[in-house]
């Protein structure tokens, strides 16, 4: 569970990020236009998220820094829920730009900030549960050593003594 998870998360955030990274201005576009953050960080903001998404979503496919990356990306999608909520309680008619363009919707246009609440804040869950249960399934972490040797199980533990094992022929 923890490796689709992962890459679920993963692909979303690849995408996005993907989508925003070579339009550069109209990711700074959608960032100011939730009216959050004063205009320099949005700026910056606009610009290093793309890369953000990008750099994170690799990493949670490699399964490298698995639960870093899980936990940045908890804090994303928990940043896109309250920012979508605020500009849903504020009355903004904003396009999320969660998957390129973004800014204000056209006339006739109408916001899905349910739609993209829930999507995130599936999302988190996602993180939740891999920040919990890291790395998973084919993992770098796991591969390189990262991670702590897997617990033994009650069905791992060695026969207890007199069980016909000589606890002194373990070699």
């Amino acid at each position: 569970m923890t490796t689709v998870a992962r890459l679920v998360l993963a692909g979303v955030l690849i995408v996005a990020g993907w989508l925003k990274i070579g339009t550069p201005a109209l990711s700074v576009q959608a960032v100011q236009a939730y009216e959050l953050l004063p205009e320099r960080v949005a700026t910056v903001v606009g610009y290093g998220l793309p890369l953000v998404e990008i750099v994170v979503g690799v990493l949670l496919v490699a399964g490298l820094l698995t639960r870093v990356a899980g936990a940045v990306s908890a804090l994303l999608m928990l940043a896109f829920v309250v920012g979508i909520a605020s500009a849903w309680a504020r009355g903004l008619r904003i396009d999320c730009g969660c998957f390129g363009g973004g800014g204000k919707l056209a006339a006739g246009q109408s916001p899905s900030y349910f739609w993209e609440i829930l999507r995130d804040g599936g999302l988190f869950l996602l993180a939740a549960w891999t920040v919990r249960f890291a790395p998973g399934r084919f993992s770098l972490d796991a591969a390189l050593g990262l991670v702590p040797a897997r617990r033994l199980t009650r069905d791992d533990e060695l026969e207890e003594p007199g069980d016909g094992v000589d606890q002194g022929e373990a070699a």
